[in-house]
């Protein structure tokens, strides 16, 4: 091997390398320390690499609908913990525990969600049976 192709090599590594790095993102920008409750229905629920999301609009105290955007886990993970790509669709109540961002803009990290059959899926620890009868009295607002 030439001197050149080593270069070459070594640099479509080193290349290859940091977008792995830089592709990725902190979550520093989530409050893990704080959770949010919001009770609403789902606009829409993305099945999608690297995280899914759930877009979720909540009622602001007025009524008005304040779509909330949820990061979660990748598809992959989510199989694990029970997640499907059809477990959520759009018109589904729900009830979504996050960990606030930071910047106080409508959106979080996903903790676990109450789905509308009264099963409960989380971020990682198993999930928990649907109870003998879904709560319906959950409040609308977020709640810190």
């Amino acid at each position: 091997m030439n001197r050149c192709s080593a270069i070459a090599i070594g640099g479509a590594i080193a290349a290859w390398l940091s977008g792995s790095a830089l592709a990725h993102h902190s979550f520093a920008m989530f409050d893990r320390d704080k959770k949010v409750t919001l009770v609403g229905t789902v606009r829409e629920f993305q099945w999608t690499n690297p995280h899914s999301w759930i877009e979720i609009d909540v009622p602001d105290s007025a009524g008005n609908p304040q779509k909330w955007s949820v990061e979660m886990n990748s598809p992959n993970n989510l199989g694990r913990q029970g997640w499907r790509s059809s477990t959520l669709k759009a018109g589904d109540k729900v009830t979504v525990i996050i960990s606030p961002l930071r910047n106080g803009d409508k959106g979080g990290l996903f903790v676990s969600a109450t789905l509308p059959s009264g099963k409960v899926l989380g971020d990682g620890v198993p999930p928990r049976p649907a109870p003998a009868a879904a709560d319906e009295s959950k409040s609308a607002q977020p709640t810190p």
